[in-house]
């Protein structure tokens, strides 16, 4: 009777991996498949620059691999083509000459790479050129014209490879992402605002803080590579540039929270505070993981009344201290921490409503 329960707990497992498993297939059948059109085709080395470009640029999703394909392109046609023209202008027959001419080489091109991230492999690319030619019989010029061809062929395996075997695309990768994005401000938001009226633990709140902005930071570029998937997509979808920049707001929402967190309120206040802020807190979160399975699962966003009411509730409480005279005695710190609380609550309610429109572009994108 257990054997069916370990069967779902074992595929659940692989299913959550799921990605990852296909592209370690994509990636073995990219390298395999040009090994087997170099052997075909007899070019030199088995192959080797046409099997590592392959290899190399084969990314989790399509537009990755257009990405990568292309600055792995530019960097090889880059440095191959300085180090023909170099090889061929200037005699390198001993070592010493070599040597010079692989530094007068290697310098420009690791320059043009620090400035330009596109020129990364034209370093590699033109020692290659430059060592390998005369181990194969080859001069620069034609050694430089076929490593740019093997490149070229290896490249478009890949990004055929990942059009074809099980295409994983930016796209949906992004929307699983920014939903474990939305988990995890939904899960930081209720402790960040505790730190109001009660102390916090700042190496926690710090690590929290790091998570979500990596994982902001990683849906960024996932969204650049959707934007390049279009050229190879006959399907519409909404902008990711869009979701992204209201996501990297909300994360510099959470940031200014945690700076006016650092200690709490006064006591008098805090007490006042705390079932509203308690009660906003989780409305708020609520928001959030529901505007999470709804990206996922393609519907509309939920409503923002819940969050609008416990703010209003939150906003007269305060009109209402300031009445009453209970923050006059506050010094200018207390005062400050008060007022960028109010901003800050004001602005996630706007990045709320940002978030939802975008939301419902998604559910509209699928029917």
């Amino acid at each position: 009777m257990n054997k069916p329960l370990n069967w779902k707990k074992a595929w659940a497992k692989l299913s959550a991996h799921r990605a990852k498993l296909r592209f370690c297939l994509r990636t073995t059948v990219a390298g395999l498949l040009a090994f087997a059109i170099a052997q075909l085709t007899s070019i030199p080395l088995n192959g080797l620059w046409v099997v590592l470009t392959a290899v190399v640029v084969s990314q989790m999703s399509v537009g990755g691999s257009l990405r990568a394909t292309l600055e792995y392109i530019i960097g090889t046609v880059g440095g191959a083509v300085y180090a023909g023209i170099i090889g061929l202008l200037l005699p390198h027959a001993t070592p010493i000459a070599l040597g010079g001419i692989l530094a007068l080489t290697i310098a420009p091109l690791a320059l043009a790479a620090a400035f330009n991230p596109s020129f990364r492999v034209a370093p590699f690319s033109a020692v290659l050129v430059l060592l390998i030619s005369g181990q194969l019989g080859e001069g620069p010029v034609e050694s430089a014209i076929y490593r740019t061809f093997e490149v070229a062929l290896g490249g478009a395996i890949a990004v055929v490879v990942s059009l074809l075997v099980f295409p994983e695309r930016a796209h949906g990768l992004g929307v699983d992402a920014a939903a474990r994005i939305l988990g995890q401000l939904a899960d930081a938001l209720p402790k960040l605002l505790a730190g109001f009226t009660e102390n916090l633990d700042n190496d926690e709140i710090r690590r929290i803080q790091d998570g979500i902005g990596g994982a902001v930071a990683d849906f960024h570029a996932l969204a650049g590579e959707a934007k390049r998937e279009r050229l190879v997509s006959v399907v519409t979808e909404p902008d990711p540039a869009v979701l992204s920049r209201i996501l990297l707001r909300l994360r510099h929402d959470l940031v200014m929270v945690g700076r006016a967190a650092n200690r709490p309120l006064p006591d008098v206040i805090a007490r006042r505070l705390r079932p509203l802020l308690t009660r906003l807190a989780a409305d708020a979160s609520d928001f959030l993981r529901k505007s999470g399975t709804a990206l996922v699962q393609h519907r509309s966003p939920p409503t923002l009344v819940v969050v609008e009411a416990a703010l209003e509730t939150y906003t007269a409480e305060i009109v209402l201290l300031r009445k009453e005279g209970v923050t006059h005695p506050l010094s200018n710190d207390e005062a400050e921490r008060l007022f960028a609380l109010g901003f800050v609550l004001e602005q996630i309610h706007q990045d709320f409503a940002d978030l939802r429109r975008s939301l419902e572009e998604y559910a509209a994108a699928h029917g």
